[in-house]
C-alpha cells in the first residue's frame, strides 16, 4: 500500500475508534467538556452552574485555554478525550476549520451569542485615558515607519512623546498572548487599524499583503507590552498596584471591576453597552461557542446546555447574562442562533 494511503488509512481507523469509544455507555463521559476563550469563561460558567442545578446532568466542566488554544484541542480529533465544545472570542479560521476536518471533526455548529468590546483599562485611581487608534499601535507595534516610510524599532517609550495631550508615563501595557482571541481581535481592530493610517503602510497593503499583515501585526517585546497569559484577574491586580500601567480585556470583565479598573475613551468614545451595542465603540467583537456534531447524543447534555445557554434567559435582551456585560444579538439573529442550536444543524 502506498505511504499516503496507509496514512489515510490509519487517521479515518483512529476517528473511527474515538467515535466507538465514545458509542460505548460504559466508556463515554457523564460530564461536558468545554475548553476556550478567557472571555467567554465567566458566561459559560454562570450558565453551566445554573445548568447543573436545573437539570439532571452534571455541571459541565470549563478550562480558559484562550479561543486559538481550545480551539487546538478541539479540532485533535473526537473521542471521549477531546473537547466537546469550544469559547471563542473570535470566528473560527478557515485554516483551523481545515484542521478539524482533517483530524475527522467534520460537522461542527457554531453558536454567536452576543458581543463584547476589547478595552484599554487602567487602576480607578488614575485619569480617564483618551486615546486614538492610532496612537494605541503607535505606542505597541513593535516597528514603525519614519517619515520617508522607512521601517523602524518602535522609538517611544512615554505616552506623551506620541502625543503631548497624552499622559507623561511610561508605556506599559499588559496583555493577552497570541492564544488569546482578544489579541487577535485586538491586533485586527486596533494594531491593523492604526497602521493603514500611515500612507506607506497603506501602500504596503497594496503590493504585499503578508508583509503588511507581519509588520502592522507585529507587538514589540521591548517590555513596552507584557504577555499577562489568560488570566484576567491578574491583569486586575497588576493595575491596582501600578497605576501607571494599561491593561488590555474583555468590556464584560472591566463591567465586573469598575471598584478597581476604568476603560479608556478609544477615538472619543467610551466602553459602555450602548456604544458597544450600537457600533460606535470601535473596538467590538463577535463572541461564540463551537458544539461538535459527533459527540451529541453520547455525552449527556451537551443540546440541553446549548439550548439553556441560547435561551433567551440567558441572552436576550434582558437577559441574565447582559447583566454580567453581554451585549446582546438583535432579535432576529438571535433567532437564527436559536433555530441551528434547537435542531443541532452544522453550519460550517
Amino acid at each position: 500500500m502506498h505511504i499516503k494511503n496507509m496514512r489515510r488509512t490509519t487517521k479515518q481507523l483512529v476517528c473511527t475508534l474515538g467515535l466507538l469509544m465514545l458509542a460505548t455507555p460504559a466508556l463515554a463521559r457523564e460530564q461536558i467538556s468545554i475548553v476556550g476563550s478567557s472571555t467567554v469563561y465567566p458566561f459559560a460558567t454562570i450558565v453551566a452552574e445554573r445548568f447543573g442545578k436545573s437539570t439532571r446532568f452534571k455541571v459541565p466542566k470549563i478550562e480558559s485555554t484562550g479561543s486559538g488554544g481550545g480551539l487546538k484541542l478541539f479540532c485533535a480529533g473526537v473521542g471521549q478525550n477531546t473537547p466537546d465544545i469550544t469559547n471563542a472570542s473570535r470566528k473560527i479560521k478557515a485554516s483551523e476549520v481545515a484542521k478539524c476536518k482533517k483530524n475527522g471533526v467534520t460537522e461542527i455548529i457554531e453558536v454567536k451569542i452576543g458581543y463584547d468590546g476589547i478595552t484599554l483599562a487602567n487602576s480607578v485611581k488614575s485619569p480617564v485615558m483618551d486615546v486614538s487608534v492610532k496612537e494605541i499601535y503607535m505606542a505597541l507595534a513593535k516597528v514603525l515607519p519614519d517619515k520617508n516610510g522607512k521601517l523602524m524599532k518602535n522609538p517611544y517609550t512615554r505616552w506623551q512623546q506620541i502625543n503631548s495631550a497624552l499622559p507623561d508615563k511610561k508605556i506599559e501595557v499588559l496583555g493577552p498572548p497570541p492564544t488569546s482571541g482578544t489579541r487577535d481581535a485586538f491586533v485586527e481592530l486596533v494594531m491593523e487599524a492604526g497602521c493603514k493610517t500611515h500612507p506607506a503602510m497603506k501602500a504596503l497593503r497594496k503590493s504585499d499583503k503578508s508583509k503588511f499583515k507581519a509588520v502592522c501585526h507585529g507587538i514589540r517585546e521591548d517590555g513596552a507590552f507584557i504577555e499577562a497569559g489568560e488570566n484576567d484577574n491578574l491583569i486586575v491586580q497588576k493595575l491596582v498596584s501600578n497605576p501607571g500601567a494599561f491593561g488590555i480585556f474583555g468590556f464584560s470583565f472591566l463591567d465586573q471591576n469598575r471598584d478597581k479598573v476604568q476603560g479608556a475613551k478609544i477615538n472619543q468614545v467610551s466602553p459602555t453597552f450602548e456604544a458597544i451595542g450600537n457600533g460606535a465603540y470601535p473596538v467590538s467583537r463577535s463572541l461564540y461557542f463551537y458544539v461538535k456534531k459527533a459527540h451529541v447524543g453520547i455525552i449527556p447534555g451537551i443540546k440541553e446546555y446549548v439550548s439553556s445557554f441560547t435561551s433567551e434567559d440567558a441572552i436576550g435582551e434582558d437577559g441574565y447574562l447582559t447583566e454580567r456585560g453581554l451585549i446582546p444579538l438583535p432579535p432576529s439573529d438571535w433567532k437564527t442562533v436559536r433555530k441551528y442550536a434547537g435542531s443541532m444543524t452544522p453550519n460550517l
